[in-house]
């Protein structure tokens, strides 16, 4: 596999630098990779922002990217292990199916969106609509999130360390949430639920994934999750819709 642009090793990774290449070159060489590829480490640097850094990946592979990043950076992703070493932007791991994407920064708007499965971990804040109808993916927020965050939420776990904004949960079916820290609002159909054991094991389960396990007081948290008044049209709840 090779790329129109010059490629470098270094410390045994791919180096891929986008002021002299393309993404679209990027991704390209990376939806080619044989399954059976030993370019299993890859390094991007001066990402500057750019959108689509990463996304559709379908490999067992390692991705560090040296910088911020624009739109839906790993977006659909499967299997990859992508690091970004900076903030991003809107739809960061927008649809991904697997694998696992570490921000280590803050996420715009929309993080985890739609996402089936796979580990999403924030080390700063979050804002609005983090894990917007999230279908399966675990988000670990060290930080804070938006409003609207876990909106239409269906399965998976959203856990933030920090505060959340107004509307958390709002129209949730069974995406299970856990807030440190204060919580602005709920919305509409979201309720605070009693944290019994079982929910303290799978937090525990979460924190650990995120490797922070011992960092922070499970009993410190509260627990959210569905009211499942909404899920059948009724006329008295027509205000709600």
């Amino acid at each position: 596999m090779t790329l129109s642009v010059t490629q470098a090793v270094l410390d045994g990774a791919k180096l891929v630098d986008l002021s002299t290449s393309s993404v679209r070159e990027l991704n390209a060489a990376l939806h080619a990779l044989a399954p059976d590829s030993n370019e299993t480490f890859w390094k991007v640097a001066h990402p500057n922002g750019r959108h689509a850094i990463a996304a559709g990946l379908d490999a067992d592979i390692d991705i560090e990217i040296d910088g911020p990043v624009g739109y839906y950076c790993a977006g659909m992703n499967k299997r990859g292990r992508v690091v970004i070493n900076g903030n991003a932007g809107v739809g960061v791991g927008e649809n991904m199916m697997s694998g696992f994407i570490h921000v280590k920064g803050d996420a715009s708007q929309s993080a985890g969106a739609t996402a089936h499965g796979g580990l999403l971990v924030i080390d700063g804040n979050a804002s609005a609509r983090c894990g917007i109808s999230m279908k399966g993916i675990d988000i670990v927020v060290k930080g804070s999130v938006g409003h609207l965050s876990a909106f239409m939420g269906q399965a998976g776990s959203l856990v933030v360390l920090g505060d959340a904004g107004e509307a958390l949960g709002d129209s949730l079916y069974e995406a299970r949430l856990f807030v440190r820290g204060t919580v602005a609002g709920l919305g509409a159909d979201c309720i605070e639920k009693e944290m019994r054991d079982e929910h303290k094991a799978l937090l525990a389960e979460k924190l650990k994934a995120a490797g922070i396990l011992g960092e922070v007081d499970i009993g410190e948290f509260r627990r959210y999750g569905s009211a499942r008044t909404l899920y059948h049209f009724h006329v008295d709840n027509v205000s709600s819709y």
